[in-house]
């Protein structure tokens, strides 16, 4: 296959600018990948489908603000993007200016300086005048919305580009399979027998961007920094067991378990898994730990388009993506979700 067979015609208008009114109230395409039958429902419906003894996993990571102006001693002007959060400090950026080894620039009263020039368009930073690069941006840095809604970050983005349940911060993308899910649904989810367990795989920039590359080798792929606690290993082995189904709520979280399959299987410690997930999912891979899928409407092109259609089969997942256009459903972060099993 070429990176050309996952490109499709996606309506501006079906491109979902903001969130929902309320977390949650979105539609549900439901893909059966053995026999590409399609069913629709509500999202709030979600434990319809999921039965007594699975296990949904979900993605813990929290968003941090990650886009700051900053200004050269020249006046010159100067975009940040802070990168995502990996084993040491948050204090890498994408910049879009001119910026040499040893520039200071200032941001809202504090001075960055240029610590170093890592290649393809990253600085590394430090701070003078409060604890660290990330404390700043959170002070005083936008939210990082995809730049495919064109638009800037607003009030609203603050509270829903980020999950109920975010707790460890590091991301500077959204895993977006979580934007739609409620407290409320996940105490349904429980009352019919639906486990939760938690790991956190830090979301980075390389989420949003269509591969440039036309065949599938040529691709190089973004590591993105996981932790998977023993005890989620534990309930997956318990749901194996059992005879429930992983099911993986995202693909964050299908890369990091599908990254770390062969150590989860082999598990018997007690400190948490870490890695830095590179895996290329995409058709012709073999899923080794998730069942079941809970994803969104991904972008043409992109990576995760191509472990979804990876894990429905591709011609199952482009007739479901014709069908979902047809019905007028809403893609991308704040859109519609989609449960493949």
């Amino acid at each position: 296959m070429r990176v050309s067979d996952f490109d499709y015609s996606l309506p501006e208008e079906r491109i979902a600018k903001y969130p929902p009114d309320n977390r949650g109230a979105t539609r549900l395409l439901v893909l059966n990948r053995h026999t590409g039958s399609v069913q629709h429902a509500r999202y709030s419906n979600l434990e319809a489908f999921l039965g007594h003894g699975d296990l949904l996993v979900i993605n813990t990571t929290k968003v941090v603000r990650a886009r700051l102006f900053a200004v050269k001693q020249t006046g010159a002007a100067i975009e940040l993007m802070l990168l995502e959060k990996h084993e040491g400090p948050q204090n890498l950026a994408l910049y879009r200016g001119r910026l040499k080894q040893g520039d200071r620039l200032l941001a809202h009263g504090h001075e960055l300086i240029v610590e170093e020039l890592a290649g393809q368009g990253v600085a590394r930073l430090s701070v003078e005048g409060i604890e660290s690069v990330h404390a700043l941006f959170q002070n005083y840095a936008e939210v990082p919305i995809p730049p495919y809604l064109k638009r800037d970050a607003e009030a609203v983005d603050r509270e829903r580009y980020q999950t109920v349940f975010a707790e460890h911060p590091g991301s500077v993308a959204a895993p977006t399979a979580s934007l739609n899910m409620t407290p409320e649904l996940l105490l349904k989810l429980e009352k019919g027998g639906v486990a939760t367990a938690g790991m956190t795989l830090h979301v980075g920039l390389g989420t949003f961007l269509p591969i440039r590359t036309e065949t599938m080798e040529e691709h190089v792929m973004h590591r993105e920094f996981y932790s998977i606690p023993a005890r989620t290993i534990e309930q997956i082995h318990e749901t194996r067991r059992s005879g429930g189904r992983v099911v993986a709520l995202g693909t964050t979280v299908t890369r990091a378990l599908e990254h770390a399959a062969t150590r989860i299987s082999a598990f018997s410690g007690s400190d948490p898994l870490v890695g830095e997930a590179d895996i290329f999912i995409h058709p012709g891979y073999s899923f080794q730990t998730i069942d079941a899928l809970l994803t969104n409407f991904h972008a043409p092109r992109s990576t995760v388009l191509m472990l979804t259609a990876a894990f429905a089969g591709a011609d199952h997942l482009r007739a479901a993506y014709r069908e979902a256009v047809e019905k007028r459903y809403d893609f991308l972060s704040y859109g519609d979700s989609m449960l493949i099993s």
